[in-house]
């Protein structure tokens, strides 16, 4: 286990995150469940988690925000961190199965974190079913994406049963407290910094355009309008769901999963020409479908949100590194294969945005608006989505915890203003689909998730 390159203030997208939370329906929490096949060994257990709180800064930080908000969030060590805090285990209540698991995560999501402490918990539940046991796994967004989760807790597994033997506990790394009056002092630095940086690079972009528009008048013109039009598309005010059912959007959450092997996904989705999330969207799709028409409301389409990756090989563990791309989608297709290519060009359509490189940017001036005015302007927006599908690549052989076998690793990620958020892990071959939904917007749980396993089954049919 080695430490890793952190940040020491949150980007302006990551500072978005952070302060949408204004409006608690926009809480970024993400919760993972892993299943065991065994209960680990507790004291090992520990042992791993405790080194690696002293290798990973970002487990042992906490968020300090500059008054008036004179810049970014920074992340400030925890002068008194307490692993007991974070870390705990419960035996399973009654009756035992992983449905208790679902009812535990379900309740982690549904609370919001202490700020005043880091942004995690790790909890082990002991006493399932056949001698199984879980981890819940509870992080606010603010410290890492999905792609950067996935790092952090490899970090934390073993390969093999037995583990290795680490040695000593070594020496916690070396944070430094930000008081108040240094998170100013930097606020005011920062400032500096980017204005500065902002004329420098503006100076030079400015003497590289007026070069490529004496050679090239015509494209310049051409590439500034389309950059223009994608960053309308981007901010378009769309804050009403198009589906005429899910429309409530409240704290109450369900979790269910779904599981479909990764192989036969990645066959179906070879056999219709796309790719694993193409099919994977498009199973998605067509459950979405099939529950609209249960209820009798069928509709042509609906809003997704998709984060797209964007982060690049010398991007830092912490923080987050994509872009929520937002579009409509098509319920009407009904042959599988013709769906999972319409998917594919439209997911190539939205990845090729101009608007999508200037996330940032943009997120940076919303942060300029009073924190009140950014949740209700931006967040009628996210909440103007239907749902949220993400697609996390995770381990592609097995992996243990203290001794323990992890079978499975579901993922429910936050829904971010949506009724519903469908996140796919693969998992040494297996594709485990969490399911995460607003309990009032998705009142019948039960009927999505069938309708949504009948989709998977469509698709997987290609194959």
């Amino acid at each position: 286990m080695s430490s890793e390159r952190f940040d020491h203030h949150m980007s302006d997208a990551d500072a978005l995150m952070w302060n949408m939370e204004k409006d608690p329906i926009l809480r970024s929490t993400i919760v993972t469940v892993g299943v065991l096949d065994r209960s680990p060994d507790w004291g090992r257990f520990v042992d791993k988690i405790e080194r690696g709180s002293r290798l990973i800064p970002r487990l042992r930080q906490h968020v300090v925000t500059p008054p008036l908000r004179l810049g970014p969030p920074h992340w400030s060590a925890d002068e008194h961190f307490d692993l007991s805090y974070h870390l705990r285990r419960v035996r399973a209540p009654e009756p035992a199965t992983f449905e208790t698991v679902l009812d535990l995560a379900r309740n982690a999501a549904m609370e919001s974190f202490d700020r005043a402490r880091p942004l995690w918990e790790y909890t082990l539940v002991d006493g399932l079913a056949d001698g199984r046991a879980a981890a819940i796994m509870k992080v606010h967004h603010s410290m890492t994406d999905g792609v950067g989760g996935m790092r952090l807790a490899m970090m934390l597994f073993d390969l093999d049963r037995a583990g290795d033997d680490s040695g000593p506990l070594p020496d916690a790394t070396d944070l430094q407290v930000i008081s108040r009056l240094d998170v100013v002092r930097r606020s005011l630095w920062h400032r500096i910094r980017r204005a500065e940086g902002i004329a420098i690079r503006g100076a030079r972009d400015s003497v590289s355009l007026t070069q490529r528009f004496a050679r090239h008048p015509v494209d310049v013109v051409e590439e500034g309008a389309v950059a223009a039009q994608s960053i309308a598309r981007f901010l378009a005010p769309a804050t009403t769901p198009l589906s005429s059912i899910m429309r409530a959007r409240t704290l109450a959450r369900r979790l269910a999963i779904i599981e479909v092997p990764l192989d036969d996904l990645k066959r179906a989705a070879k056999a219709a020409g796309g790719t694993l999330n193409d099919a994977f969207i498009a199973a998605v799709i067509g459950g979405f479908q099939r529950y609209h028409e249960i209820h009798g409301a069928p509709v042509d389409t609906l809003r997704m949100t998709m984060p797209v990756n964007v982060r690049g090989s010398d991007a830092t563990m912490g923080g987050n590194h994509f872009t929520p791309a937002r579009f409509l989608v098509p319920l009407a297709i009904s042959d599988p294969a013709e769906r999972i290519s319409a998917i594919a060009a439209l997911s190539r359509q939205v990845r090729d945005e101009p608007a999508l490189q200037l996330t940032d940017a943009l997120a940076g001036v919303l942060n300029m608006l009073p924190v009140s005015v950014t949740a209700a302007l931006f967040g009628a927006m996210l909440k103007g989505a239907d749902f949220v599908t993400s697609n996390v690549p995770g381990p592609p052989f097995p992996v243990y915890v203290a001794g323990a076998e992890m079978t499975h690793l579901y993922a429910f990620a936050p829904l971010a203003g949506a009724a519903a958020n469908i996140t796919l892990v693969s998992n040494a071959g297996t594709c485990c689909i969490g399911i995460n939904t607003d309990a009032i917007a998705v009142p019948d749980s039960e009927s999505f998730v069938k309708s949504l396993e009948a989709a998977f089954g469509e698709i997987l049919a290609l194959a």
